[in-house]
């Protein structure tokens, strides 16, 4: 195999994997749970302090497993039930009794959760006190920097017991320069996604598994805003039809309803969203079911559709003012491309031409609406692919180039460079 293909299958492999709940707060609890962990004793007193955009993602979306809202009950579930072996899905076993005792904990005044100016987007320090059975106090503290399970200092009693180290790099963990010293582009993923072995990729087939569990789940079962559920509503009230795009739209809405709504179920996240993979995975699934693709050619567009998105969005930092599920959406209409027999040509109309679309679209923090903003993606993506397969597509216009590399650059000059005084108006706005 090649050497870049390697690379490739490695990246998908340590950022495609499940998550259960938002990431956000999901990091805070893993990081408690270390935390927890490393202390040793009973639990007194949390500490949680975070990064602006970690903040932003964590305050109006549900903990699954607790009912609840919040980087705090996030944190102290982590504490009190959490699986510090299990990554993003450390809350995946807790129940309703360490539910309880994890409230009982902030009820008392005894977590406290805070922002700080931090190095990194990503970012949590979590810091536990505990009394021992002799009444004796000790401390635990653990930094998250760089990645949403990516720790990177260990301190118990004080006294440093692990560190690694910080800043950028796939090799390390961090997410933000994934695709650094890699040899990549969009040809490049056209070509490894239709060449690979299947066997080499046979495991993005769990992508489709997980999400389409997600979107059964937010049809049957009212969860946030309940957007997959009122269209089905209305597609049999007669006022909309099950056409390829509503019916897109419709199961990727509800996969994003039931995430965000709390539902104890796992998503196939990509680069630390569950939304994102949500959008990477779903649109592709249901086009694959409308041309009749075989698993093979599935699990070919699923590969494309994730490192597609990995690729563009390691251009930009990982949490900002920009709303990522519009270049994942871009990356799933390349895949609906070559599902419906397209060519490569075409596959970058497709990128262009969702990229055209909704590349406006801001991130005003993780919550029930993010459902919508999935929607929204998703229905650019259908448009851009129908328009591709006729052999049209934007160029030259606006941050949109003439080659489909170059809008992808353009598109990381913008949220790096144009964007970060929106991200700091946002914030401002939500924790006002």
């Amino acid at each position: 195999m090649k050497q870049a293909w390697q690379q490739y299958l490695q990246i998908i492999q340590q950022v495609v994997k499940p998550a259960l709940g938002c990431t956000e707060p999901i990091a805070a609890a893993y990081a408690a749970a270390v935390a927890a962990r490393q202390l040793g004793c009973k639990p007194v007193r949390l500490e949680v302090v975070v990064s602006d955009n970690l903040y932003k993602n964590s305050m109006g979306v549900y903990v699954p497993g607790t009912g609840k809202i919040g980087l705090a009950i996030a944190a102290a579930a982590g504490v009190i039930g959490g699986n510090a072996e299990a990554g993003l899905e450390v809350l995946a076993a807790i129940t309703p009794a360490q539910v309880a005792e994890a409230q009982e904990l902030i009820d008392a005044g005894q977590v406290q959760v805070s922002r700080t100016s931090a190095p990194e987007f990503i970012y949590c320090r979590v810091r536990l006190l505990g009394l021992d059975a002799e009444g004796t106090e000790h401390s635990a503290e653990v930094t998250l920097c760089g990645g949403h399970t990516r720790i990177v200092e260990q301190r118990r009693n004080d006294e440093v017991t692990f560190t690694a180290e910080q800043g950028h790099g796939g090799a390390t963990g961090a997410t933000g320069a994934i695709c650094d010293g890699v040899d990549i582009s969009i040809a490049a993923i056209h070509e490894f996604a239709t060449q690979v072995e299947f066997e080499q990729i046979r495991f993005i087939l769990q992508a489709s598994e997980l999400n389409g569990k997600l979107s059964d789940e937010g049809m049957n079962n009212p969860y946030g805003l309940e957007i997959g559920r009122t269209m089905q509503q209305n597609i049999q009230a007669g006022l909309i039809g099950e056409d390829v795009m509503n019916r897109i739209v419709m199961r990727t809405a509800a996969a994003s309803d039931a995430r965000m709504g709390g539902a104890s179920l796992p998503a196939m996240s990509n680069f630390g969203s569950g939304n994102q993979g949500i959008a990477a995975t779903i649109p592709v699934v249901v086009i694959a079911e409308r041309f009749g693709a075989s698993e093979e050619q599935l699990a070919r567009a699923l590969i494309m559709s994730h490192l597609g998105a990995i690729y563009i969005k390691s251009h930009y930092p990982p949490l900002s003012a920009f709303c990522g599920n519009t270049v994942t959406s871009a990356a799933a209409a390349m895949a609906m491309v070559y599902l419906a027999g397209g060519s490569f040509e075409q596959s970058c109309h497709a990128i262009q031409n969702v990229l055209s679309d909704s590349a406006g679209m801001v991130c005003d923090g993780a919550k029930a609406s993010c459902a919508m903003k999935v929607s929204t993606s998703s229905g650019a993506a259908v448009r851009g692919f129908l328009m591709a397969l006729n052999s049209h597509g934007v160029s030259g216009q606006g941050i949109v180039a003439g080659n489909v590399e170059q809008t992808i650059r353009n598109v990381g000059q913008m949220v790096k460079d144009g964007m970060s005084a929106t991200d700091s108006t946002i914030i401002d706005i939500m924790s006002a």
